[in-house]
């Protein structure tokens, strides 16, 4: 009898065990757990959907690309071969390359392929450079700035690497990278100009393609430089802006082509990453004598895996990467990086002591849950970082591939690297879902005191609708509305305006004041198309004040990239971090903006300068609606 309980109770435990195993896995597949080993958080995704909605403000957006006398339409050296990197490409930087306080813009251009029938001499595409004169007009200044420079131009990142009080920009590209120096004009002539010192530097990267066109390049079957997004930052604290850049795929067009990418079995398509080898990541270090020396190997910032299990198994790059931004995640004065890899998991390189007094970093993203949404990987594209986007929480965006939601990830416990998803309960999951998302930004466009972002978005592929008829070639813009107690809205066109929305093929995007009236005024790139360039009307009569800040040369880089500010008014804290690059493959502005809603006073800001023992300044009562410059050691 003893027995018979014994196993009846026996087998009452092995279904209760079944039955919580199988509610597990019904809560995990509906995401609601996060993949984080470190924390284990339950969220209500019906939380997203019951919320009241909240009528968003209406700020409209307008297109003042044609006015503004900027023309600019991208080149992606498209052909019927459809390479990966023609649909790929778009990036787009700010740089006030004249310190005129009115914000340049930068667009980044490819090229056709080094062929003899498609590169006509004198008809290449070039960087373009447009200078802001201040009065809502630009005007185009590439070849007196000696930009007018022809590369399979991918993105940018802008910051003073030799601390002369003019900021440098470096470009990536496919087939090599460049870096130009602004200095004044060689010829006596007034002005500003940049001069490609990319060799003297080192940073051109490997593995370019030939000098001169060739017809067979098609069939070039030797690994080419893809990089994609890059970033300066000061990674060991010298006061000297070093160089990190992301490498997409181990490519070469000899095996692009070698791969049968197909729609209807019949027509080409454009590659997929998963059938590439991944790639590694560079990490260049600022010797201070305009030279860079690649420290990519022993800093920690290349990934491999074993390809098998014996000692002597080969390795395979990890990485397919993207987007990248740097931050001071756990607040310990050092920049760490996080980067978007596409269909594989996503990186967070943790800054940590080195050998000798170096600084070397750690990659930890599996470990503080960024690595994976939901568990899986997804397809990975722009990336940015809002610290205290809601009270006590930073957050990291991440666009991801058509069909598959933003990755929103919170981080609730300041100071401690672990993350949990909370697109679902932010409101984010289903409206993001479909697009397929590649720029990103956070910024507060109604200047109410909270951080709301937009993705800029557009499909791979021409013809995507003969193989997903829900699909669109061009897209619209998203933009994400931060409510005032949690959760964020889509904002519609009732509230923005049309042209904000209009389709496009999107890639990289921007956000600066260009007009120099507060708010932010937003830039996005079509692939193979025009730019289209929005200026902010907001009429909500919000109080707002800007800082730009400049690192002393010494202690801190002269662009004070690394920076963090923290601002303090009777409703709490707001704060923003300097960086050099945001989203996928761009730059926005170094100024800082914060919105302050009907807040007609701040407290305090305080500004936490980069580098080691660079201190902080504090600035009491700024007058609002105003822009301040603080400069590193003056009171």
């Amino acid at each position: 009898m003893s027995c018979c309980k014994f196993s009846s109770l026996t087998w009452f435990l092995v279904v209760l065990l079944l039955l919580s195993g199988a509610v597990l896995s019904m809560f995990r597949y509906f995401g609601f757990f996060t993949n984080t080993p470190a924390q284990m958080r339950i969220v209500d995704p019906g939380h997203a959907i019951q919320r009241e909605e909240t009528p968003v403000p209406p700020v409209r957006f307008t297109d003042i690309t044609k006015a503004a006398g900027i023309s600019f339409v991208h080149t992606n050296g498209l052909t019927d071969k459809k390479l990966l990197p023609e649909t790929m490409c778009g990036g787009v930087a700010v740089i006030d390359f004249d310190n005129d306080d009115k914000p340049d813009l930068l667009f980044v251009n490819a090229c056709p392929w080094p062929t003899s029938s498609q590169r006509k001499q004198g008809q290449e595409p070039t960087l373009v450079l447009y200078r802001n004169l201040g009065n809502g007009k630009f005007q185009d200044v590439t070849k007196e700035a000696g930009l007018a420079v022809t590369m399979f131009g991918m993105g940018a990142t802008v910051g003073d690497y030799d601390n002369d009080g003019w900021p440098d920009l470096f470009v990536t590209g496919v087939g090599g990278n460049r870096l130009f120096h602004n200095r004044a004009a060689l010829d006596g002539a007034n002005g500003r100009r940049f001069v490609d010192v990319t060799a003297q530097a080192g940073v051109g990267g490997p593995g370019g393609w030939p000098a001169q066109p060739v017809d067979d390049f098609f069939r070039w079957d030797k690994p080419i430089c893809f990089s994609t997004s890059a970033s300066f930052l000061d990674y060991d604290g010298d006061g000297k802006l070093d160089l990190f850049v992301c490498n997409y795929v181990h490519w070469s067009p000899a095996y692009d082509l070698s791969i049968g990418f197909k729609i209807d079995g019949k027509e080409r398509m454009f590659g997929q990453p998963k059938q590439f080898e991944g790639a590694v990541c560079f990490l260049y270090h600022n010797e201070g004598n305009g030279k860079f020396t690649d420290v990519s190997k022993g800093s920690g910032v290349q990934v491999f895996e074993k390809l098998g299990t014996d000692a002597n198994a080969p390795l395979r790059p990890v990485g397919k990467s993207l987007g990248v931004i740097v931050c001071d995640a756990d607040e310990d004065g050092w920049p760490d990086i996080f980067v978007a890899n596409d269909t594989v998991r996503n990186f967070l390189f943790h800054n940590v002591p080195g050998p000798n007094g170096t600084r070397v970093f750690q990659e930890e993203g599996i470990y503080a849950g960024v690595a994976y949404a939901q568990g899986e990987t997804r397809g990975a594209m722009g990336i940015d970082w809002a610290p205290f986007y809601r009270n006590g929480c930073n957050a990291l965006l991440i666009t991801n591939f058509a069909n598959e939601p933003d990755t929103f990830l919170c981080q609730d416990k300041l100071k401690h690297l672990e993350f949990s998803d909370v697109a679902k309960p932010e409101g984010i999951a289903g409206p993001s879902r479909v697009p397929l998302k590649f720029g990103a930004f956070f910024f507060d466009y109604d200047l109410d005191g909270r951080l709301d972002f937009l993705t800029c978005n557009g499909h791979l592929d021409p013809n995507i609708r003969k193989l997903q008829p829900a699909q669109r070639y061009e897209q619209p813009a998203q933009l994400f509305w931060s409510k005032p107690e949690e959760g964020f809205e889509p904002v519609t066109e009732q509230a923005a305006g049309p042209d904000l929305f209009r389709p496009l093929v999107g890639r990289g995007c921007a956000y600066a004041d260009l007009d120099g009236d507060g708010d932010l005024d937003v830039v996005l790139i079509g692939n193979g198309g025009p730019a289209l360039v929005l200026r902010n009307d907001n009429q909500l009569g919000h109080h707002w004040v800007r800082f730009k800040l400049q690192g002393d040369g010494v202690h801190s880089n002269r662009s004070a990239i690394g920076a963090r500010i923290i601002l303090e008014t009777k409703d709490g804290e707001q704060r923003r971090e300097i960086a050099a690059a945001r989203g996928y493959l761009s730059q926005s502005e170094l100024v800082a903006t914060f919105g302050l809603g009907k807040l007609d006073h701040v407290d305090r800001v305080t500004v936490i300068w980069p580098g080691k023992n660079a201190g902080t300044t504090v600035l009491e009562h700024p007058t609002i609606d105003k822009q301040h410059t603080i400069v590193q050691g003056e009171k």
